[in-house]
């Protein structure tokens, strides 16, 4: 399928949503590494109060499209808005959870100063750290069940826990949008069940949340909302309408594994 066919197949299964008063609106994000894009002339119109998943095949521009709107990858061209707005304008409303790949976990910080990061827009640069940003950052570690590690090294941690952790630093900022690349990616079953949670009351907070994810099972349990994309937007809209048989088959084509027809047969049964 070419890039253009596959883009005029995804506009006509399902259009964006208006995007006046979107937390994150794209229009026409085009991203290349090398002469191959990576992604191609993608609209995204992320609902209010929700949370949306990114879905699609490994290699389909999921996490560059989430480092493109947030500015961590240049885009050849395309629109980005964070309300209504651009994002520099917008960045405190914000929290961005990296893929725990991307960090060095070498850097020698403890739980707590990790935490204590997602405070730097009160602080400021030269900010004098007080018990309540202390206290902030504790009730954070504590709502993702990591209160008792504040000390540990984060280096000394499993690969769950610093995901905890991480999101504990998302929650100090105490942001309106909320962007998360791969946060089940390789944590175990109790670390996805309090990210989950976690998330689920930042929703029922009026809060969005936007993660990147690879587990069709989960897609109706986890979302409301999924946005599926390969290279180009395929389809986006609620769980209901959008994650069907037919818009993931554009998606993964003959790449949807026989492990992923289970997945997708459970999720849809």
């Amino acid at each position: 399928m070419t890039l253009e066919l596959a883009a005029a197949k995804g506009q006509r299964m399902t259009q964006p949503a208006q995007s006046a008063h979107s937390p994150l609106s794209i229009r026409g994000l085009t991203v290349s590494y090398g002469q191959k894009p990576a992604v191609f002339s993608v609209d995204m119109t992320v609902p209010p109060g929700a949370m949306t998943a990114i879905i699609g095949p490994n290699g389909a521009g999921k996490s560059t499209l989430l480092k493109a709107a947030l500015g961590i990858v240049k885009p050849l061209s395309g629109r980005v808005e964070v309300f209504g707005t651009p994002l520099a304008a917008q960045r405190s409303r914000v929290a961005y959870v990296p893929q725990r790949a991307s960090i060095d976990w070498d850097f020698p910080a403890r739980v707590i100063d990790v935490v204590l990061m997602g405070l730097y827009r009160q602080l400021g640069l030269l900010g004098r750290l007080r018990a309540s940003h202390k206290a902030q950052a504790m009730d954070c570690l504590e709502r993702v069940g990591m209160a008792d590690f504040s000390e540990r090294q984060i280096g000394q941690l499993s690969g769950g826990q610093q995901q905890r952790v991480f999101l504990a630093r998302a929650l100090a900022q105490d942001a309106d949008l909320y962007l998360l690349d791969e946060p089940f990616a390789g944590v175990d079953a109790a670390t996805e069940k309090a990210i989950i949670a976690v998330l689920k009351s930042l929703r029922e907070d009026g809060k969005t949340v936007v993660a990147v994810h690879h587990d069709l099972a989960t897609v109706r349990d986890y979302f409301d909302h999924v946005f599926l994309i390969n290279t180009t937007r395929i389809a986006e809209g609620p769980v209901d309408e959008a994650f069907t048989a037919e818009t993931l088959q554009a998606a993964y084509g003959g790449r949807l594994a026989t492990a992923q027809v289970d997945q997708l047969a459970r999720a849809l049964g």
